[in-house]
């Protein structure tokens, strides 16, 4: 199997250290182990995203000479495949229209603050007939997220890391608007371009668990993660090494 990693960038900021460092892992594991470098610009933020910042990115990283083995992907571009998707799994019964109002999500999380228990939604449009459904409120759709046992995720870096699916949610894939969120976007993308290894951030952890949800869901392999530690840098690695490493 060809390695394939990715750089992912949103473009409402130049390219910083961090965002280079990551890229430089990425570059390096691809390199190593003779696989794919790709590059996506994650672009669905439409406000803050500038075609500046974007030429920013392409220009930092040829600066650091860290090339991309293929054309960019632009997020942003493939909003009807997100969608898609999502219609896939309300097919399914894999997810669901969640009518709930502002009012009653921020209730929601109220009485759960007040009773000591997490704050997430409650699951109440999850096995409700739509029918009852308020007229005008234009639905989210939610993920179907399992509700026993653990999630757990085999991190190269951070090792067997366990979390009870109890204390996670039916989170939103697809607004009011019909527009795709990040969970959704990213899953979908990484699956589509055959990333294998998602080497990131450690404060990307607790994505790669609802993340997990999804790819099972839509019956797809999950790829290897990667979590890396924010303060550690080349040459000071505090990170037990692991077959990844590039021997930092």
């Amino acid at each position: 199997m060809t390695v394939v990693t990715r750089f992912a960038p949103s473009p409402t900021g130049f390219l910083h250290i961090g965002g280079a460092r990551t890229a430089l892992y990425n570059w390096l594991y691809a390199k190593h182990t003779g696989g794919k470098f790709l590059l996506r610009i994650e672009d669905t933020d439409r406000e803050r995203s500038t075609p500046e910042a974007v030429e920013a990115i392409f220009d930092g990283l040829n600066w650091l000479g860290l090339t991309a083995d293929e054309e960019p992907t632009f997020q942003f571009a493939r909003r009807d495949r997100h969608a898609d998707v999502a219609n896939e799994l309300l097919a399914a019964g894999k997810a669901y229209y969640c009518y709930c109002s502002p009012e009653e999500l921020t209730e929601m999380r109220e009485k759960a603050r007040a009773e000591g228990r997490p704050m997430k939604y409650d699951g109440t449009w999850r096995d409700r007939d739509a029918s009852g459904a308020p007229e005008g409120v234009k639905p989210v759709v939610r993920l179907k997220a399992p509700l026993e046992g653990d999630a757990v995720i085999m991190d190269q870096v951070q090792g067997e890391v366990r979390v009870a699916n109890e204390q996670l949610d039916d989170y939103v894939i697809l607004r009011g608007d019909g527009t795709p969120t990040y969970m959704l976007s990213v899953v979908v993308d990484d699956h589509d371009m055959g990333v294998t290894n998602v080497i990131r951030g450690d404060d990307h952890l607790t994505n790669a668990f609802r993340q997990k949800a999804l790819y099972d869901a839509m019956g797809w392999d999950v790829p290897t993660f990667a979590h890396i530690p924010l303060n550690s840098w080349p040459g000071r690695c505090k990170t037990v090494q692991t077959s990844w490493c590039v021997g930092c």
